[in-house]
């Protein structure tokens, strides 16, 4: 049976309602793909908790957590992935690439431009979708 790995990703949007995009690593599983940055909920971990504590880990940024976009199930060959994603504010931090290869802020009609990772993709159709109110 497959690994069932829950995780959060925090859809920051900036005050040009830009949405950042972070682009994974060489060397982990989805090499180069685009995601919202986040990670691994832990045991016991409330997901907003965890998205908070990821975003400090991979970018040494601190978030307030919005509203919940949406959660999507994802086969892949190494586990099925749990993705549930996240309106975020950046509070405090210069955001910093301590686990992504390269960040970059897209405006929501091209945000759909980037080789994302497919758990990212049902998201990222709400967002381009949604108003730029949040």
């Amino acid at each position: 049976m497959k690994k069932y790995i829950r995780v959060v990703g925090a859809v920051i949007v900036n005050e040009r309602d830009e949405i950042l995009c972070a682009q994974r690593p060489e060397g982990k599983s989805l090499p180069l793909m685009w995601e919202f940055p986040g990670g691994k909920i832990e045991a016991g971990e409330a997901p907003c908790t965890a998205l908070k504590r990821e975003l400090m880990e991979e970018m040494d940024c601190s978030i307030e957590v919005g509203d919940r976009i949406t959660t999507t199930v994802h086969e892949y060959d190494f586990g099925t992935v749990e993705l549930t994603t996240y309106y975020a504010k950046q509070l405090a931090g210069e955001i910093q690439l301590l686990e992504h290869a390269d960040m970059k802020w897209l405006s929501r009609k091209n945000i759909d431009t980037l080789d994302w990772a497919p758990a990212d993709i049902p998201a990222i159709e709400l967002i381009r979708m949604d108003s730029p109110t949040k």
